[in-house]
């Protein structure tokens, strides 16, 4: 080491330790050379990661590392030290004005540069340097240190405050909302990076949220809408099956769309939180992330055949993922494999719900943490104040809407989406009706009651333009009406995967069409899955945003190449891409002038061209192949979309919207996305 003399190194070896059969490696320190040590420390490391550990499951030692640093205090201790008597520096030149801690003070200014060793500034002062300014409170003191460094002590001991009470206050209210969802942003950042698949790790394809002890809602990050607004579906599901049965350690999974979850891929992880005895769960958290392949007749579980939903792969009906602490892999590979059509990459199932399960451990960690600053009343009083401001902001939404507004959103299928708002000024409530909506067919554009539930809280939390978290209040003044039978409502066994990536698209179009917000978004995620048994991958490619009208009037134009609505993955890096996969992205472009036209412009669409490197199969799930989406208020429609085959021999195939087929190594699909709508006459 260059600068450290000999005897003030240290060394450190290092083990990088990981489960048998895993990929996530942790590092153990190993001084004194003891397995066991070593393996207590990894266990210990991996269950604060992850929540859990597994029983007699092989440990491997992946690398041996030697970590090098300064073991002398010495540089440290002179550093800090003063370079003789303290000299107490008094009577600025200069005199301004600070706020601190709630109150105006009168603070001495000084110069760096007039500054010397063994000079003490007591706050309230300013420091000023060339490049910045340091800010000494009342209560601390700078003194400048034998190497001329600037050292902060505090002084006199911080005075205690009234405890903070449980009743509204408009700024910790602010505070709460932001902190809530800073939970769920520090539990999908552990998500990505844990997360094997490129689905989850690379394009985002995830959600996380947190809880109250109900399971509504109370915050979430800005992850996917159509998540967010149905997972709390799941929640209370796992709350009602397992009422009495929950202990410290339990995780639970679930994707049945009829029992509280959206469509197959997307598997929710769902972890209670219990106070300090471990008897009471005070919240939950949860994540939920769509999978790369859960099984199915297609690779990608997105088939656009299906017709049934056992053919779109394995269901998860309240499986026990982690009990008491152990994770139950044996019982998760035999669930994921014990099916007519399983699961073609289990492992990766396995690593990405144990990346559900970690972030879910970070939830907890954060919301026990904010517990112990601010007490248990105080967190639960502000979850509950935290709603009640949202109900509030959507009824502020409500007193802009007309009494009555309706739309019809017909689908590429033959079906239509109707929806009905009625306002009730008294009340100061609104009904969503979705009467005379198409019936369930015989495909799989039938979307689960929480998914329409999810678009209308995006499209009402949307409308709100206060920065408030997307929660179970915005819903509070909405009553949703949505009959049996409908394709809004399906039964078992009915297909659903389109439903919850096509179909809350036509759904929150119908919404913002009714309320004279927004033009026509393209409708659609453009669903494309390709694979084989050695790989599967998923992903939504994005067009433009439709133009619209603030709550004040004013319009606004859309924006080129974002993902809209239900949807807000991102899409893979090339690089990764690449890597990853047999395949070569030959283009990806923006559509100059594609977009919707009118008063205000809709932004442009996109296209996409992967060109394939090995024979594999390739889907599209798509709408709006034969129907252009459409402005408002006199704006102009936009395009159609369109998936072509561009085959060996010159010949050029025109897949269907929905659609299925084998492309083999050096064939290409190209991508066309539709454009939304534009709003107002030119």
């Amino acid at each position: 080491m260059q600068g450290v003399a000999d005897e003030d190194m240290a060394m450190r070896p290092v083990l990088h330790i990981r489960y048998d059969g895993t990929d996530t490696t942790l590092p153990i320190s190993f001084p004194d050379h003891s397995i066991a040590d070593a393996r207590a420390a990894f266990e210990a490391a991996h269950k604060a990661q992850f929540g859990f550990i597994y029983e007699n499951k092989q440990l491997v030692v992946e690398t041996v590392a030697v970590e090098g640093s300064n073991g002398g205090d010495s540089h440290h201790q002179e550093a800090l030290a003063p370079s003789g008597p303290p000299r107490d520096m008094a009577d600025a030149r200069q005199n301004r004005r600070i706020f601190s801690e709630g109150e105006w003070h009168d603070a001495g200014i000084w110069r760096r540069e007039a500054l010397r060793p063994s000079d003490r500034v007591s706050g309230p002062a300013l420091i000023i340097e060339p490049n910045q300014t340091i800010v000494v409170e009342n209560g601390w003191q700078a003194e400048i240190t034998m190497r001329n460094h600037v050292l902060l002590r505090r002084t006199v001991r911080k005075r205690r405050r009234a405890a903070l009470g449980t009743e509204a206050d408009p700024v910790m209210l602010e505070v709460f909302n932001n902190l809530f969802m800073s939970i769920a942003e520090q539990m999908g950042v552990t998500l990505q990076n844990t997360a094997y698949s490129v689905n989850i790790k690379e394009r985002l394809d995830f959600s996380c949220a947190v809880f109250d002890s109900d399971g509504a809602l109370v915050a979430n990050a800005p992850h996917m809408p159509v998540h967010l607004g149905s997972m709390d579906r799941s929640v209370e599901t796992i709350i009602r099956l397992n009422a009495g049965d929950v202990r410290p350690g339990d995780v639970f999974a679930l994707n049945a769309p009829y029992n509280g979850g959206t469509h197959l891929p997307d598997i929710t992880v769902v972890t209670p939180v219990f106070d300090d005895t471990q008897e009471n769960i005070l919240f939950w958290v949860a994540s939920r992330g769509h999978h790369a392949d859960v099984g199915g007749t297609a690779p990608g579980s997105m088939t656009p055949l299906a017709t049934t939903v056992d053919e779109e792969g394995v269901l998860f009906d309240n499986f026990r993922l982690v009990e008491r602490g152990r994770f139950r892999e044996a019982e998760l590979v035999s669930l994921l494999s014990d099916h007519p059509y399983p699961a073609r990459n289990p492992a990766q199932n396995v690593a990405d719900l144990k990346a559900q399960i970690a972030a879910n451990k970070k939830g907890v960690a954060e919301l026990r943490r904010m517990v112990a600053h601010f007490s248990l009343p105080v967190v639960k009083a502000y979850m509950g104040h935290v709603q009640d401001n949202a109900a509030e902001s959507v009824r502020r939404v409500l007193e802009r809407l007309p009494d009555t507004s309706a739309y019809e959103y017909p689908t590429d299928t033959g079906q239509v989406i109707k929806v009905k708002i009625s306002v009730d000024r008294t009340g100061r409530e609104a009904t969503v009706d979705f009467t005379g909506t198409s019936p369930v067919m015989k495909n799989n554009f039938n979307a689960p009651e929480p998914v329409a539930r999810a678009a209308v809280l995006y499209a009402f939390r949307v409308m709100v333009e206060d920065n408030i978290p997307m929660n179970a209040g915005c819903l509070r003044p909405i009553n949703i009406v949505i009959p049996e039978g409908s394709m809004l409502k399906p039964a078992y066994p009915a297909a659903v995967v389109a439903g919850n990536v096509e179909t809350s698209q036509h759904v929150t179009n119908a919404l913002f069409g009714a309320m004279g917000a927004m033009a026509n978004a393209q409708g659609t995620m453009n669903n494309l899955t390709f694979g084989n048994d050695r790989h599967q991958y998923y992903e939504t490619i994005c067009s433009g945003s439709p133009a619209g009208r603030m709550n004040d009037g004013r319009g606004f134009a859309g924006t080129s190449g974002v993902h809209t609505h239900m949807t807000n993955s991102r899409l893979t890096d090339p690089e990764i891409l690449e890597l990853r996969f047999p395949v070569l992205l030959e283009d990806f472009r923006i559509r100059e002038g594609s977009g919707g036209k009118g008063r205000w412009r809709a932004g442009d669409g996109t296209r996409r061209s992967i060109r394939f490197l090995e024979k594999m199969q390739c889907a599209i799930l798509s709408s709006h192949r034969s129907r252009p989406p459409q402005g408002l208020d006199g704006g102009g429609d936009g395009e159609m979309g369109s998936t072509k085959v561009r085959r060996l021999d010159g010949r050029v195939d025109v897949l269907k919207a929905c659609d299925q087929t084998v492309l083999e190594a050096g064939e290409a699909v190209v991508v066309t996305t539709p454009t939304p709508g534009g709003f107002g006459e030119a």
